[in-house]
């Protein structure tokens, strides 16, 4: 699936030391909006500027040193020519454009793959191994994870309400660990809290966690030791409890969980940072029930362009009334559940509207994706 764009320009196409320039002349930054619609995914990108994309200053939590010589106007006592000007605006759309059409960019590894339990005596058993690893979260970009399964996010767990569950869990990092099952009501025994409800999972060692899956709806599970290292590096996923009877409203065609992080690996959607992300993808007329869940540190308020959300449950709770939203703020250890109505056909953008999470002069990162609706 592809968008279309059918205006074609002709463009310079600067090396990286043209773009880079250009930009200490000053450059305006344009909007985000109008560059999406141009998507045209698994389209190859220039490669000077996927590598301007991938500079890890963009996509680093708390670092704003790509923005700070980008103000726009000019630099110096000499104003600059129309050429210049034309040519520092041709540089900039051209990383901008790249990056659009890499979308989506394959990467090496995929998080939060539904796992699927074995039976044993009617107990559904899942087993979680954490190790360190590399993990490929934009193309040619890698970063130092620890993962469940091999996976940043881990495993996708799925269960009923009532059902039994047994999660055992083998920690092969050079620290101890634990689990804790974020938004389950479980017995404090199985809580998974190191000297509060259990002791640490060592190095080499396998720690095993059982209940009955209580309250229905979108949860997490994640390290609760060392947590702000831990969960940042990719020890967290989706722990989903379907309930016994749904809601007219949760009959949907897609299911999309969402998890947002903003650790040690950048401003990421599911465990990738754009464009290596994931499109949504859903046809004219169907219902996208979409779960976001924030393990990261920051708030991120999530825009969809478009279309609006009909917001239904927070932190696996129904809303007493569906309400509707285009941006809703999702903070650290929330979770929310919205519908969306696919009766805009298109490519549309979809991302943190705090801008540095999501783009920069080199062009969009991090924070992004889209919902393609089709015809």
């Amino acid at each position: 699936m592809t968008a279309q764009n059918d205006t074609q320009t002709e463009t310079v196409q600067p090396s990286r030391r043209d773009f880079l320039r250009f930009s200490a002349l000053g450059l305006a930054v344009p909007l985000a909006g109008a560059a999406v619609a141009a998507c045209s995914p698994g389209g190859k990108a220039d490669a000077g500027a996927a590598k301007a994309s991938n500079d890890p200053q963009t996509t680093q939590p708390g670092n704003a040193a790509h923005d700070s010589n980008h103000t726009g106007g000019t630099m110096g006592a000499h104003p600059r020519t129309p050429q210049e000007v034309r040519a520092a605006a041709d540089a900039m759309d051209a990383h901008h454009e790249a990056g659009i059409k890499a979308f989506p960019a394959k990467t090496e590894g995929k998080g939060n793959q539904l796992m699927q339990p074995r039976m044993e005596n009617g107990v559904k058993v899942y087993e979680l191994t954490a190790a360190p690893m590399q993990w490929e979260t934009e193309p040619g970009k890698r970063v130092e994870a620890f993962a469940y399964n091999g996976q940043v996010p881990g495993p996708q767990i799925r269960v009923r309400e009532g059902d039994r569950v047994r999660i055992v869990v083998r920690n092969n990092l050079e620290q101890s660990t634990a689990v804790h099952f974020h938004g389950v009501e479980v017995p404090t025994d199985q809580d998974g809290v190191p000297f509060i409800t259990q002791p640490p999972i060592k190095p080499g060692e396998t720690y095993t966690y059982e209940f009955t899956a209580p309250n229905p709806g979108s949860h997490m599970y994640h390290s609760h030791h060392n947590s702000a290292e831990q969960v940042g590096k990719g020890l967290l996923g989706a722990f989903i409890i379907e309930p016994r009877q749904k809601r007219a409203i949760e009959n949907v065609d897609v299911d999309y969980v969402m998890i947002i992080n903003d650790g040690s690996h950048g401003y990421t959607i599911n465990g990738k940072g754009f464009p290596a992300t994931e499109p949504i993808v859903a046809k004219l007329g169907q219902k996208v029930r979409i779960r976001f869940m924030n393990e990261g540190m920051m708030i991120h308020p999530m825009h969809l362009h478009g279309m609006h959300f009909t917001v239904i449950d927070k932190d696996g709770w129904p809303q007493p009334q569906p309400w509707k939203c285009d941006t809703l703020n999702v903070a650290p250890g929330e979770r929310w559940d919205v519908i969306v109505n696919c009766n805009n056909p298109g490519v549309w953008a979809f991302h943190c509207h705090i801008l540095p999470h999501a783009e920069a002069p080199s062009g969009m990162f991090g924070m992004v994706t889209a919902l393609i609706v089709e015809k």
